[in-house]
C-alpha cells in the first residue's frame, strides 16, 4: 500500500500524486450491503424537532430554497398591490406611506432576500452532488447562515405588519434616509436587517468557495468542472468582494442616524454621494452576482435539452471570469445624472458596454449548442429558451441605458423599471423555474407534470411582456418610478392598466406552479423521481444522505454520457470511500486544480449550536435596531458563547493519523497550513475584512477631496511610529508562536509557551489600538465634527473590534491549551488563531499609516 506523500514515481503533479494508482479504479470487490449501511448509521439524521440540528446540505440546501422561495411569493403579493393601485389614475387602494413601504419591501425582499440566496441556496443544494463530495467542507457555517437568513428575514419582513417597513426605496439614498428626514426607526430595521443578512451571505460564499476549489471528486480538474461550479465560484468570490462595501455603508448611515457623525451631511464636510459609490459599488456586480448562477444552471440545462455538450465550454468559462471582473468597473453607470465630471462618464459608458459581451458569448454559445443537437421540448427546455428571448430584450435595453444622453432622459422613470425586470426575470426567475422541474428528481419522489409545467411557462412568459413591455412607453411618457399615483389624460392609463392585468398573469402562472408543487412534490434524498430528463453530470448519481455511494474518479466533463456503467460501479461502491474509512463522517480534499487526493476531511455532525448562534445573532441586531443596548449585548454574548461551543468539536485530536480512500490510496486525515481547507476559508474571510477596509479607506480619501477645509493635522510622527512599532511586534508575536509549536516533537504537549505568545500578540493589538485613539482624541479630533472626524474614527472603530475579536481567539486559544488540547507540531485552531492576529496587525498598520501621512493635514 503506497502513501501519496511518498508517491512520487511515474507521473507526478502538483502534489506529488503518482497517477498510475489511477489505474486501479474501478476495483472488483465489492462489499455494498454491508457499506451502505455503516453510511446510513454515520450520517443518519434526527427526526421531529431535531431538524433544527441538522448540517448536511441535502437538508439545509432544501431549507435555504424553501424560504429563498417563499421571500420570492411574499414579494410578488407585495407588487401585485403596488399594480392594484397604479392600475387606474388617482387610485386609492394604497395610502401614500403604505406604497412608499411596499415598493421599498418589493425591491428590497427581491433583491437581498431572494434572488442572491435563492442561488446560493441552489448552490448549497446541488454542488456536493454536482462534484461528488458527501457535503461541503463547513457545513455547521451553511447551517448557521441559512439560520441566520430565515430569522433575520422573517423578523425583517414582518416590519411591514406594524407599520415599520423601511420606505426610503430598496438603494436608499441619504438625505432622505437621514435622521433629519427619516426620524423614524423604520429606516434602521433597513440598515441593521440587511447588514446581518448579508454576513449570511458572505458565510455561504466562503462554504461555496472552498467546496469548489478542494471537495472535487479525484480526477475533476478545473478543465473539467461542471459550468454551474463554475459560475457558482465566481458568484461567490464577487459577494467576497462586492458585499463589503454594501456593510460598510449600511454601517456609515447607521453611525450617523445613532451618533450624529456626519458620513453623508455636505455641511459638515461629508458628502450624500458617497453612500451612492459605496451602494452601486455593490449594487451593480449584484446583478451579475444573480445571473451569473443562473448562466451556469443554464449552459447545464442546454445541454440536456440538446443532448449534446455545450459549444464553447472554455469560452464559457472566460466569461464567466470576465463579466465577474468587468462588472465591478461599472457602479457609477447608475450615477450619470448626479453631475459626474464627462471623463467620468465616457469611462464608465465604456465599461457599460464591454460588461455586455461575455454575456453575449454565453448566449450566442446556448444558441449554437441548441442548434448543433436535437431539442426535446420539454418544460425545463421552454423555460431556457424563454430565458435567453427575454434576457436578451433586457440586455438591449440596458445598451441603451449605457449610452449617458440616453439615461440623462430616462433616469428614473419607468423604462428603468421595464429594463431592470426584464434582466432580473429572464436572466434569474426563468432559469430557476428551470432548475425547479430540471433537478426536482433529486429532492422529490414524484415528477412535477409537464402538462402543467408548460401551462406555467406560458402563462409566465406571456404575463411577463404584457406587464412590462408597456413600461418602456410609460417611461418614454415620462412616469416617474415609486410614485404612488398619477394624473389622467397624460397617456398613462390604458399602459398602466395593461401592466397590472399581466401581473395577474404572472402571478396565475406561479399559483399553477404551487398547486402542481403541492399535488406532486414529496421530498425525498434519494433521487426517487430520478433523471428525467437525462443529464450527464454526476448529481445523478445513486446517494443518499451521504451523497454519492462512493466518489467516482472523473474522466471527463459528462461523466454519465461518457460511461454507462458509473453509476453501478458508483452504487457498488467500486471507487474511493466506499465505507466510512475512521467511523465518521468524512470526504476528501482534493488539491485545486487537478483535484488530486491530499487528505481526509472529518466532518460535524448535527448540533444545536448553528442554530442557536444564529438566533442570538439575530436577536442582537434587531435589539440594536430598537436601542435595546442591554438585550443587545445579552444576545451578543450568548451568540459568541453558542459558535466557541459548536467550534470546540471541529478540533479533535484523533489517534487514526492515516486512512486508506480506496486503490490503495493512503493520505493524511486534518492536515493544518496552506493545504488545508481551513487556511483557505480563513484566508477568505481576511479578503472580505480587507474589502472592508479598502473602501473605508476609500471613503476617508473621498471625503477628503469633497472637503479638504475641514481637515486638521494629523497627531505627531513620533506616536505614529511607536503604534507601528507595537503593531510589527504583535505580528513578530504570531509569527513565533507558530514557530514554537512546530518545533517540538510530534505529539508532545508543548506547554504554555504557545498560546502566551499569541496572547502577548493580541495584548501588542490592544495597545496600539488605545494609543492610536487616544492620540487622535488628544488632537481634537471628534467623530461628530467633521467628515475627517467620522471616517478615522469609524476605521479605529473597525480596527477595535478586529482586535476584540483576535483576544477572544486568544483567551479561547488559552483555554484549549489548558486542557492539553494543544499538541505539537501542528494544530488548527492555534493557526488559524495566530494568522488572524497577524492580519489584525497588517490591518492596524494601512489604517494608521493612511490616515496618519496622508493627506497629512
Amino acid at each position: 500500500m503506497k502513501d501519496t506523500r511518498e508517491a512520487m514515481a511515474g507521473r507526478t503533479s502538483e502534489t506529488g500524486f503518482d497517477h498510475r494508482l489511477y489505474e486501479r479504479f474501478p476495483t472488483k470487490d465489492p462489499r455494498p450491503e454491508r457499506e451502505v449501511k455503516e453510511l446510513e448509521r454515520i450520517w443518519d439524521n434526527p427526526r421531529g424537532w431535531g431538524l433544527l440540528t441538522v448540517v448536511n446540505n441535502n437538508y439545509i440546501g432544501f431549507f435555504y430554497v424553501a424560504t429563498a422561495f417563499l421571500f420570492f411569493l411574499l414579494a410578488g403579493i407585495l407588487a401585485l398591490g403596488m399594480r392594484v393601485q397604479l392600475a387606474a389614475p388617482l387610485q386609492d387602494f394604497l395610502p401614500q406611506e403604505t406604497y412608499n413601504q411596499f415598493f421599498t419591501m418589493h425591491g428590497t425582499v427581491m433583491m437581498f432576500l431572494f434572488a442572491v440566496p435563492m442561488v446560493e441556496a441552489i448552490g448549497i443544494m446541488l454542488l456536493p452532488q454536482m462534484l461528488a463530495a458527501r457535503d461541503l467542507p463547513f457545513p455547521r457555517l451553511s447551517a448557521y447562515a441559512f439560520w441566520a437568513y430565515f430569522v433575520g428575514g422573517l423578523c425583517f419582513f414582518a416590519s411591514i405588519f406594524v407599520g415599520l417597513a423601511p420606505d426610503g426605496g430598496w438603494f436608499m439614498y441619504p438625505p432622505l434616509t437621514s435622521i433629519a428626514y427619516s426620524p423614524e426607526i423604520n429606516t434602521d430595521f433597513w440598515l441593521l436587517g440587511i447588514g446581518f443578512i448579508e454576513i449570511s451571505a458572505i458565510a455561504g460564499a466562503i462554504e461555496i468557495i472552498v467546496g469548489v476549489l478542494r471537495t472535487r471528486a479525484p480526477g475533476m480538474t478545473l478543465d473539467r468542472m461542471p459550468m454551474f461550479a463554475w459560475a457558482m465560484l465566481v458568484f461567490a468570490v464577487m459577494i467576497v468582494i462586492a458585499f463589503p462595501s454594501v456593510i460598510l455603508g449600511t454601517l456609515l448611515l447607521e453611525l450617523e442616524r445613532a451618533f450624529n457623525w456626519p458620513f453623508f451631511d455636505p455641511t459638515r464636510g461629508g458628502d450624500p454621494l458617497l453612500w451612492q459609490h459605496l451602494f452601486w459599488f455593490f449594487g451593480h456586480p449584484e446583478v451579475y452576482i444573480i445571473f451569473l448562477p443562473a448562466a451556469g444552471l443554464m449552459s447545464m440545462m442546454v445541454a440536456t435539452s440538446a443532448r449534446t455538450e455545450l459549444i464553447g465550454y472554455r469560452l464559457n468559462v472566460l466569461a464567466l471570469v470576465a463579466t465577474g471582473f468587468i462588472s465591478f468597473g461599472v457602479w457609477a453607470h447608475h450615477m450619470f445624472a448626479t453631475g459626474m465630471p464627462r471623463v467620468s462618464t465616457g469611462y464608465f459608458s465604456a465599461a457599460s458596454m464591454a460588461v455586455s459581451l461575455p454575456a453575449g458569448i454565453q448566449v450566442f454559445c446556448w444558441i449554437a449548442t441548441l442548434a448543433a443537437g436535437k431539442i426535446r421540448w420539454s418544460t425545463p427546455a421552454l423555460f431556457v429558451v424563454g430565458s435567453i428571448m427575454i434576457f436578451v430584450m433586457g440586455g438591449l435595453t440596458g445598451v441603451m441605458v449605457g449610452m449617458v444622453p440616453f439615461d440623462w432622459q430616462v433616469h428614473d422613470t419607468y423604462f428603468i423599471v421595464a429594463h431592470l425586470h426584464y434582466v432580473l426575470l429572464g436572466g434569474m426567475v426563468f432559469p430557476m423555474f428551470a432548475a425547479f422541474y430540471y433537478w426536482n428528481g433529486m429532492t422529490s419522489r414524484n415528477p412535477l407534470s409537464e402538462r402543467l409545467g408548460k401551462w406555467v411557462f406560458w402563462l409566465m412568459f406571456t404575463g411577463l411582456h404584457i406587464t412590462f413591455l408597456p413600461m418602456h412607453l410609460t417611461g418614454f411618457l415620462g412616469m416617474p418610478r415609486r410614485v404612488y399615483t398619477y394624473l389622467p389624460e397624460r397617456g398613462l392609463d390604458i399602459p398602466n392598466l395593461v401592466s397590472t392585468m399581466g401581473a395577474f398573469v404572472i402571478a396565475a402562472g406561479v399559483l399553477l406552479f404551487l398547486f402542481d408543487l403541492a399535488r406532486r412534490f414529496r421530498f425525498t434524498t434519494n433521487h426517487d423521481a430520478g433523471n428525467i430528463y437525462g443529464g450527464g453530470t454526476l448529481e445523478w448519481l445513486p446517494t443518499g444522505m451521504y451523497s454519492t455511494r462512493s466518489i467516482p474518479l472523473v474522466k471527463g466533463r459528462e461523466p454519465l454520457w461518457d460511461d454507462p456503467e458509473i453509476c453501478d460501479d458508483v452504487a457498488n461502491g467500486r471507487y474511493f470511500l466506499p465505507n466510512s474509512a475512521t467511523g465518521l463522517r468524512e470526504t476528501i480534499i482534493t488539491s485545486p486544480i487537478n483535484a488530486e487526493p491530499q487528505y481526509l476531511q472529518l466532518m460535524p455532525g448535527p448540533s444545536p449550536w448553528p442554530v442557536s448562534a444564529a438566533v442570538f445573532t439575530a436577536g442582537f441586531f434587531l435589539a440594536l435596531t430598537v436601542q435595546a443596548y442591554a438585550f443587545a449585548t445579552f444576545s451578543g454574548v450568548l451568540a459568541l458563547f453558542c459558535v466557541l461551543r459548536w467550534l470546540w468539536e471541529t478540533d479533535r485530536p484523533i489517534q487514526q493519523k492515516t486512512a486508506d480512500i480506496g486503490a490503495g490510496i493512503v493520505v493524511p486525515i486534518a492536515i493544518t497550513g496552506p493545504s488545508s481547507h481551513g487556511w483557505w476559508a480563513l484566508n477568505t474571510l481576511i479578503v472580505v475584512m480587507g474589502m472592508i477596509v479598502f473602501m473605508a479607506l476609500f471613503s476617508y480619501l473621498y471625503l477628503y477631496g469633497i472637503h479638504p477645509e475641514v481637515w486638521i493635522a494629523p497627531p505627531g510622527l513620533l506616536q505614529t511610529l511607536g503604534i507601528a512599532i507595537l503593531l510589527v511586534l504583535a505580528l513578530a508575536a504570531a509569527w513565533l508562536s507558530r514557530r514554537i509549536l512546530a518545533g517540538k516533537p510530534e505529539g508532545e504537549f508543548p506547554g504554555q509557551g504557545p498560546w502566551l505568545t499569541a496572547a502577548l500578540g493580541a495584548a501588542l493589538l490592544c495597545g496600539a489600538t488605545w494609543w492610536d485613539w487616544s492620540g487622535w482624541s488628544a488632537a481634537d479630533l471628534l467623530p461628530t465634527a467633521s467628515g475627517q472626524g467620522a471616517s478615522v474614527f469609524a476605521l479605529l472603530a473597525f480596527q477595535a473590534c478586529t482586535v476584540i475579536i483576535a483576544g477572544i481567539m486568544a483567551l479561547y486559544l488559552g483555554y484549549r491549551s489548558g486542557r492539553g488540547l494543544l499538541v505539537a507540531p501542528t494544530n488548527v485552531t492555534l493557526d488559524v488563531v495566530v494568522r488572524f492576529i497577524g492580519y489584525a496587525a497588517l490591518q492596524g498598520l494601512a489604517i494608521t499609516l493612511v490616515v496618519r501621512l496622508f493627506p497629512g493635514g
